[in-house]
Formats: structure tokens, C-alpha cells, sequence
């Protein structure tokens, strides 16, 4: 059924994080849930994200290089990002955080629980970008139109034909391009994956949650799902039918029950 509560509204705030001035999202009270954007950005408060609000604390950063965040010096590679996100966490003070990314957000996140989860109770990644399957077959998104990109992200036409329709005005014009720059220089060579990233997934030793959307276009669900589930030793695989590469837009209800449920599940062990 569902979920018709009133949404929660978010309150801007800029903290200012190994020299980045970094645009957060916060709302909700709670366990902290930490959401990393994908390469299209952040800055908007979503309806799931919304849901989720009523549980926990919500934080949503505009990660480095993005949208009304700063494009520091030292901002060069994902793994940059990855120890900008293990600061963040201090700096905020979150503890037992559930950490949750989609696509690039959720390469930057296991990325950072790579190298260090002793502030995470667990992880959900979405659709993440940072492995590649030699011999799958993958769109090139830094060469996709508008539309292309649309009907890869979105497996219901009318989701496709929405974010067709949409009109942004300058500013969301000159944010989407430093979204594209800031994407590129972190996902370009090798596009979209990191070639050491696979063989140290076994340090991520909180319970993760992987979540696919099974008619993604962008990064197939078959191979990939299962293939990030078998590397990750505490892993939950779900698939969402129908959906593209945003499941989290797509079957929003499903997707929030799931990670209400993975949560619950993890915190009791």
C-alpha cells in the first residue's frame, strides 16, 4: 500500500570539512542514515527520502565538486571522496550510522567501508557503479543524450516522459553542468570502476544491502547484483521489478520496506 504520511521538509545547512564547504540535507529524528547521491547530484529532497525521515535522522550531503558544495584541490579521484565521507562522519559526529549510496553514491560508499566502518552499523548500496565484469556489455552515460539517459534510468514510460518534461531555470542549468565535470573527473578512466576496489570488498564486515533495479539499463542487474552480493560477506540481495536504475524512484514503497526490514534485521543480530 502506498505510504500517504506527510512528508518531512529538510533544513539546509553548509559545514566546512577538510577545507570543502559542503552543502547538508537534514531532517528526521533517530538512528543516523547517511545518503550519498548518484552522478546526477543531490540537493533535492525526495519522497523515499522523506519517508525514511520519519525513523531516522536523515543526513544528505552535496558531496565535493557537486551542485552548492566546493570543488576543492585535493578533489581528484573516488578515493578522495571515499576519506571526504569517513570526515564527514566524524566531523558530524555520527555513530552507528546506516550508510546508504546509489550508483556513484554507492561506489563512493563502499569505497569508504572499505577503508573504515567503525562508524557505520551498516550499508545499503544502490545499483553501485565500482566494479566492472569483464565481457558485460555497458552504456557509455558520458556519451548519452537526454533521453537516453531517461530511458536508461527509468523503466516506466511515464517516469521517462516526466523527467523529459522538466524545466530547469539557469542556476539548476549551471549545477547539472558541475554535476557532469564533477562526474567525469571521478568516474572517466577507467569509466565508471575502480580495478582495486574488488579485491578488498571482504573488509566491508557490516550487514549491506544490495538493491537493483531488475531492468536497469545502465548496469545490468544480471551479472552485477550477484556479482557485488558474492564479494560483500555479509550481504542481502534484492531485486525490484519493475525498475530501471533508480529503484529507489521507482518502487519507492518496496525499496523503503526493504531497507526498514534489512535495518531492523541488522540492528538485533
Amino acid at each position: 500500500m502506498p505510504d500517504t504520511a506527510p512528508a518531512v521538509t529538510p533544513r539546509e545547512e553548509f559545514v566546512t570539512v577538510t577545507g570543502c564547504r559542503t552543502l547538508v540535507l537534514r531532517s528526521g529524528e533517530g538512528p543516523p542514515l547517511l545518503f550519498l547521491h548518484g552522478a546526477g547530484g543531490g540537493g533535492a529532497w525526495q519522497p523515499w527520502i522523506a519517508r525514511l525521515a520519519r525513523r531516522h535522522a536523515v543526513i544528505a550531503p552535496e558531496l565535493p565538486g557537486f551542485g552548492r558544495s566546493d570543488t576543492p584541490e585535493w578533489f581528484e579521484n573516488i578515493h578522495d571522496v571515499a576519506y571526504f565521507v569517513l570526515d564527514l562522519m566524524e566531523a558530524l559526529d555520527l555513530r552507528g550510522a546506516q550508510v546508504m549510496g546509489h550508483s556513484l553514491g554507492g561506489w563512493v560508499a563502499a569505497e569508504a567501508a572499505v577503508r573504515s566502518v567503525e562508524r557505520m552499523a551498516g550499508l545499503t548500496l544502490i545499483g553501485p557503479a565500482g566494479l566492472h565484469v569483464r565481457g558485460v556489455p555497458k552504456p557509455d552515460i558520458f556519451l548519452m543524450t537526454p533521453e537516453e539517459m531517461a530511458r536508461a534510468r527509468f523503466h516506466d514510460p511515464d517516469l521517462v516522459a516526466a523527467a523529459l518534461a522538466e524545466v530547469q531555470d539557469d542556476a539548476a542549468l549551471d549545477r547539472a553542468l558541475k554535476n557532469r565535470f564533477a562526474a567525469a573527473r571521478l568516474m572517466w578512466a577507467p569509466r565508471g570502476f575502480d580495478p582495486h576496489l574488488e579485491k578488498w570488498l571482504h573488509r566491508i564486515t557490516v550487514p549491506t544491502l544490495v538493491v537493483w533495479g531488475a531492468q536497469d539499463a545502465i548496469l545490468p542487474a544480471e551479472p552485477y547484483a550477484a556479482h557485488w552480493a558474492s564479494l560483500l560477506p555479509r550481504a542481502t540481495l534484492r531485486v525490484l521489478a519493475p525498475s530501471g536504475h533508480s529503484p529507489q524512484l521507482e518502487q519507492a514503497d518496496a525499496f523503503c520496506d526493504a531497507l526498514e526490514s534489512f535495518i531492523a534485521g541488522s540492528t538485533s543480530r
